[in-house]
């Protein structure tokens, strides 16, 4: 009898584990005021599941109550929704997302006075990084014209030169360089090394590597260049453990 019983409670715990686990599809669509609603992360933080939005803020992700989604996107404020049985009773839910605004502060302009307004910069003029001022130089042909016609006019040999010798392409990846030490600079103020190790368990002497390839990928610029440090995490942990099982292939 008392076999029964324990048998009995055993089969009980058993559904009660199930149920409290089980995770079925869940309906939503996101609104906002601006037009583009496509590709709006939506995050199941207890799952860790995340997808996007179609373009016109549909979406479909497993959950269950107690879990917690979280809408975020560059140009909106993160959304964080606790999800409970009521919002399951509903056919589909609605999430009212609202656009970041960038409220400058006031600036007084005392007498017009500026580079530009003084001929020192020429109005709209580009600022170059050294690397882009050496590809500029090395790509444009410049012609100094004595009576304002090629006639008796100079050109520059150097572009001519640059691009027999190869100078040119090289410089462009100088250029592509600079940009990946920028963000591997911008990688490693947001995350420490410890943070890498014990966090995402990329081995110490992997460290350097997997931030090299992190900033390979495309996708991940993107946010990161976002500054959204929720999105950039996530991301982040999805490369950690591609870049680990590419480690225990090699090995």
């Amino acid at each position: 009898m008392i076999r029964i019983v324990y048998l009995y409670l055993a089969f009980v715990a058993t559904n009660v584990v199930a149920q409290e686990t089980s995770r079925i599809k869940f309906k939503g669509k996101v609104t906002s005021d601006v037009s583009v609603l496509e590709g709006i992360y939506v995050i199941n933080l207890k799952s860790e599941q995340a997808l996007v939005t179609d373009k016109e803020g549909n979406f479909s992700i497993l959950a269950k109550a107690g879990d917690t989604l979280l809408f975020t996107q560059g140009q909106f404020k993160e959304v964080r929704i606790g999800l409970t049985q009521k919002d399951f009773e509903q056919e589909i839910i609605v999430v009212k997302m609202m656009p970041i605004v960038n409220q400058l502060r006031e600036v007084i302009v005392r007498n017009g006075i500026n580079a530009v307004s003084m001929g020192i910069i020429p109005k709209g003029q580009k600022i170059y990084t050294p690397a882009e001022r050496k590809l500029y130089t090395a790509s444009n042909l410049n012609a100094t014209a004595n009576a304002g016609t090629m006639m008796g006019g100079s050109i520059s040999a150097d572009p001519l030169l640059n691009w027999i010798s190869g100078r040119t392409k090289m410089l462009k990846k100088e250029v592509e360089v600079e940009k990946k030490e920028s963000y591997m600079r911008q990688l490693e103020n947001m995350f420490t090394v410890d943070y890498f190790v014990n966090k995402l368990k990329i081995p110490a002497e992997y460290v350097k590597g997997f931030e090299y390839y992190s900033v390979e990928n495309e996708r991940f610029v993107t946010v990161l260049k976002s500054k959204n440090v929720t999105m950039t995490t996530f991301l982040i942990g999805e490369l950690a453990t591609k870049y680990k099982e590419i480690i225990a292939s090699e090995n």
